[in-house]
């Protein structure tokens, strides 16, 4: 596959997390970013705690905002949210236009997930779904010696590693993704404190 980025160094970059299992509904947050510099943009959603509605939220938090003309790529921490509710990224990428690139701390174990899975409803499909992301790669970004790893669709495995790379400013881990975290964090806390 031959690379179809130009990669500008204010690309933008929509990154997605989830917020913390504190309840059925959990929220997910989107954050715009040009590059790895600087926010342009919150999204937010809710999905179902080990649901099967991930991608369906996902598809439609991207498609409906005002960012949509101008996102690039995505970024997910991870293939499922909300506890194993799994996210189809070539589904995404196919109803989005837009190439998905996966981010993960540390290379998962297949087979424990797999495992895991059977406690839950469809678990042969929420695992034929997490497979579809297709091939781990490492990728090294702050730290040489702590190398994170990623899967990607709709892009070239070297553009999605140079992506990683220019997007991870602060530490191993992309602004986008590391930004979204932090912001679902916050607001979760914020709303469990507000209901205490």
């Amino acid at each position: 596959m031959n690379s179809r980025f130009h990669i500008k160094p204010e690309i933008r970059i929509l990154g997605i997390d989830d917020s913390a299992l504190i309840s059925d509904s959990i929220m997910i947050i989107g954050a715009v970013f040009r590059g790895g510099e600087w926010l342009d943009g919150v999204l937010r959603s809710k999905i179902t705690r080990d649901g099967m509605d991930a991608t369906d939220a996902i598809i439609e938090m991207i498609t409906s905002t005002k960012h949509y003309p101008q996102i690039r790529v995505i970024m997910l921490d991870g293939v499922t949210y909300g506890g194993f509710n799994p996210v189809d990224i070539v589904r995404i990428c196919e109803e989005t236009g837009l190439p998905v690139i996966v981010i993960m701390r540390a290379c998962p174990n297949l087979e424990k997930i797999k495992s895991a899975l059977e406690n839950l409803s469809n678990p042969d499909e929420r695992f034929e779904i997490i497979k579809r992301a297709g091939k781990i790669t490492q990728v090294v970004t702050k730290d040489v010696s702590n190398p994170i790893y990623m899967q990607c669709t709709g892009i070239d495995v070297n553009d999605a590693c140079s992506i990683i790379q220019l997007a991870s400013t602060r530490s191993n881990v992309p602004e986008p993704i590391r930004i979204a975290h932090l912001i679902a964090t916050g607001v979760v806390c914020g709303e469990s404190r507000g209901k205490a």
